[in-house]
């Protein structure tokens, strides 16, 4: 009965440790990357861009109603967007009547009214006419940082990756850390270095095939 009793275990320990061995063979297996044929990346019009020092901009947005003489805009703001928004940025108006209209004009002034701050924004042309209110975008530049384009990170969850193509046709995950986020870029703390270049249009696609070929080959990310 003992013997018995002692084969049983030796039998279920060796399955035991044969299934650890598999899976830890699949994860070794499994690719850190994924790649993609160069008909894929044409038909996708796949396009990398390189991490590099740019300058961030932060559009901050408002409504505003035009003084009598049609000059200027008064566009109250937030006390997060106060502190952003300073005399002499550009900014870009819309007639809330017509959209497809645009003004150029530039922030004159930022003064407090109470326990509220209210920028002063000048058009560069005439207002139209018959219009009172509008949509206002002031543009302020948060300074020059290490930074990818918004559109090559993915969201997943609490965290954001890119792919960095590490050869032609092969791409590989990072998770990046990241800080200010702009209108077009975002400062990259951690995650990649200078230079790599990762994916911007295409990137989900390239998200899906990894993300498919992990799961047949029972490898994770």
């Amino acid at each position: 009965m003992k013997a018995r009793s002692a084969v049983f275990l030796f039998v279920v320990a060796s399955v035991c440790t044969a299934g650890a061995q598999g899976i830890r063979e699949r994860m070794r297996s499994a690719p850190r990357g994924t790649s993609v044929t160069s008909t894929q990346a044409a038909d996708l019009t796949l396009t990398v861009t390189a991490v590099e020092t740019r300058p961030i901009q932060v559009w901050v947005r408002g409504a505003g109603t035009v003084t009598k003489d049609g000059k200027i805009l008064t566009v109250p703001l937030s006390p997060a967007d106060a502190a952003l928004v300073k005399a002499g940025q550009r900014a870009r108006a819309f007639p809330v009547q017509s959209r497809s209209s645009m003004y150029q004009a530039r922030v004159t002034r930022v003064t407090m009214q109470g326990d509220r701050a209210i920028a002063d924004v000048t058009l560069i042309a005439p207002a139209r006419q018959n219009t009172t209110r509008y949509v206002v975008e002031i543009v302020t530049d948060r300074g020059d940082f290490l930074s990818v384009p918004n559109e090559a990170i993915i969201e997943e969850g609490g965290s954001r990756v890119v792919y960095v193509q590490r050869a032609d046709g092969q791409y590989e995950p990072h998770e990046i850390q990241t800080g200010i986020q702009g209108e077009l870029y975002t400062h990259i703390i951690g995650g990649v270095n200078p230079g790599d270049q990762v994916v911007t249009f295409g990137s989900f696609f390239i998200d899906s095939e990894y993300k498919l070929k992990g799961t047949a080959q029972g490898g994770t990310r």
